[in-house]
């Protein structure tokens, strides 16, 4: 089975510059990037924790070769809209980019919160403790919808995310012991309502 690729950006755009910022992101930018074959998904995320980046996208793709394919190219980097340009020069961006390991193949779906755990530079050997904490901590909760984690480009290096898409808000706190050694990178726990 072929695992599918992930694009994860987290942004955190000036306040006084939210309203573009939106505008840009719902009537330019996912449109552009659905419309390159290969995105199954492109959905917006606010965060309702409190913390920082306040807004996630999440783009699940057939593959992680789809962003090096031309059609994406072609939209992507240099080679980008003025607007995407102006949005992206004024907002504070985290971007990852990698594979589906748990369980490989599903995509986002609809949820009314989304938790995200980011390991920071756990490196692909922590995926086994990441799925299993993950799997441990939140896979039996009756308002989990589904799990999955994340393994970004960098191999040793690589930061690892879980996701966790409830039915519900969930019930906050967990024990990172679960993740084992993986817990002493957990650098990002954050919830976000859809947008």
């Amino acid at each position: 089975m072929a695992k599918k690729g992930f694009l994860l950006v987290l942004m955190q755009p000036p306040p006084a510059f939210e309203e573009e910022f939106n505008a840009w992101y719902d009537t330019e930018h996912i449109p552009e990037r659905l419309a390159v074959p290969g995105f199954e998904t492109g959905l917006r995320f606010v965060n309702v924790s409190g913390a920082a980046p306040r807004y996630l996208a999440i783009y699940d793709l057939a593959s992680p070769e789809v962003l090096r394919s031309e059609a994406y190219l072609r939209v992507a980097f240099d080679r980008s809209s003025p607007w995407t340009k102006r949005v992206t020069s004024r907002v504070r961006v985290w971007r990852y980019s990698g594979e589906q390991v748990h369980p490989g193949d599903r995509v986002t779906g609809p949820c009314a919160r989304l938790t995200l755990l980011r390991f920071r530079e756990a490196g692909t050997g922590a995926v086994p403790a990441v799925v299993a904490g993950m799997r441990a901590v939140f896979g039996e909760r009756p308002e989990t919808r589904q799990v999955r984690v994340l393994a970004g480009e960098g191999g040793a290096k690589a930061d690892v995310f879980g996701i966790v898409e409830a039915r519900a808000p969930s019930a906050e706190g967990f024990d990172p012991t679960a993740f084992g050694a993986a817990a002493d990178t957990l650098d990002l726990v954050n919830t976000y309502a859809p947008w």
